[in-house]
């Protein structure tokens, strides 16, 4: 009998999205009981108790930071994301703040908003006020780029085709980013070289410990005198006093963001949007796809692709019995597994095994079916988090 399986959907997830989940094998809602997967975007999900019946979690977005990784890795579960899907979306909307902040658009927009009078009294209004408004153009400016993953690549690449110069600073940048970025990204040694020589800043990393007001007093100090400063990536990369010191200062020209704050709103050297970095239909649509496809992927063949705590695991189906063993990253796991199924008679077909961190994932294609007293035995193995069977099932 085919398995069907429950998904909690925790917020609107786009219609393409769950179209890639067969309503012959899933089911798919907000008030789905003991589920075996969360589909999620914005929802936290530290404050909800998580079924124990769930076996993954998609997060349609590239940030994880309102799904409790640690507690779920912990049980073997991966919690998957949506890295580049939304980089576009994300990519034009830095365009776009750099635009806003250098031609003054806003306050250019404001004084427009309270103009008052006939045509020709607003005709003179603005003759004699758009001399306030004046700004710099891109071309021929300098960018700098903090992080160069999918949306950091496409800025660059955006970037230089408005004639801008690019200077990109990523000391874990993987070859095949590198491949995708343009040859005339001059690459910063440091930091503090690239915040030094850039008029506008613009900031693509994760908030992690290492993350956490990575620009602070010393780094805006160290900053060119006049710079704008973007942040599209998360709040907490940046320290809200030390940018507005900064700006206090005329240090700063300005600082433009996805994040409103108290103390941001209100401050005319600000502009802060309210977090639309992902927010296009077709960015929303593209991660419901991705992290769709993901999940279906790891609940009926156990292959694990952009997971942000499991390493990546795909390995072709050969046989009709498959195991998937979730486990902590210690010494002789396969040996016990691989004797486990030898005593019970089980023929090994095939066998995939990587690890990430403290975390290992093991698959395994068996000749014939792992009976459930077999099961039962390598699970409690110790460090063996999660065992699970997946009989290979085509749809009726």
């Amino acid at each position: 009998m085919t398995r069907t399986f429950k998904v909690l959907t925790l917020n609107k997830i786009s219609p393409a999205g769950l179209k890639r989940l067969p309503a012959a094998r899933y089911v798919a809602g907000n008030d789905i009981a003991a589920p075996d997967a969360v589909l999620v975007r914005s929802h936290n999900m530290h404050e909800m108790e998580i079924p124990a019946s769930v076996l993954a979690i998609a997060r349609a977005g590239a940030g994880t930071n309102n799904v409790p990784v640690k507690k779920m890795s912990e049980r073997g579960v991966p919690v998957f994301n949506a890295p580049g899907a939304n980089a576009n979306a994300v990519k034009e909307l830095v365009i776009t703040g750099m635009l806003l902040a250098s031609r003054n658009i806003v306050p250019a927009l404001r004084f427009t908003a309270g103009l008052q009078g006939d045509d020709a009294s607003m005709h003179q209004q603005v003759e004699d006020g758009k001399k306030a408004f004046a700004g710099t153009e891109l071309y021929g400016r300098t960018l700098g780029i903090v992080g160069l993953g999918a949306i950091g690549r496409l800025v660059a690449n955006a970037a230089i085709g408005l004639g801008m110069k690019v200077i990109g600073f990523d000391p874990e940048i993987t070859v095949e980013a590198a491949w995708s970025l343009s040859s005339q990204v001059r690459k910063a040694h440091s930091l503090e070289e690239l915040l030094k020589h850039s008029d506008f800043v613009t900031l693509h990393v994760p908030l992690l410990d290492a993350t956490r007001n990575l620009i602070d007093a010393r780094r805006v100090a160290g900053m060119k005198s006049g710079s704008v400063l973007l942040n599209f990536s998360r709040d907490a990369i940046v320290s809200e006093e030390a940018v507005l010191a900064g700006l206090a200062a005329q240090h700063l020209r300005c600082y433009v963001c996805d994040f409103p704050g108290s103390r941001t709103i209100g401050n005319d050297k600000i502009i802060a949007l309210p977090h639309l970095g992902a927010s296009t239909a077709e960015a929303e649509e593209n991660c419901a796809v991705m992290v769709a496809e993901q999940l279906r992927e790891y609940l009926e063949n156990g292959n694990l692709s952009n997971s942000v705590n499991f390493p990546n695991v795909a390995m072709p189906r050969e046989s009709k019995s498959r195991l998937a063993v979730a486990n902590t990253n210690v010494p002789n796991m396969l040996g016990q597994i691989s004797s486990a199924l030898a005593a019970a008679g089980i023929n090994i077909h095939n066998m995939m095994n990587k690890s990430r961190g403290e975390m290992a994932y093991t698959l395994v294609d068996t000749d014939s079916p792992a009976p459930a007293q077999l099961i039962a035995q390598i699970a409690a193995i110790p460090g063996v988090l999660r065992v699970r069977a997946l009989p290979l099932e085509t749809e009726a």
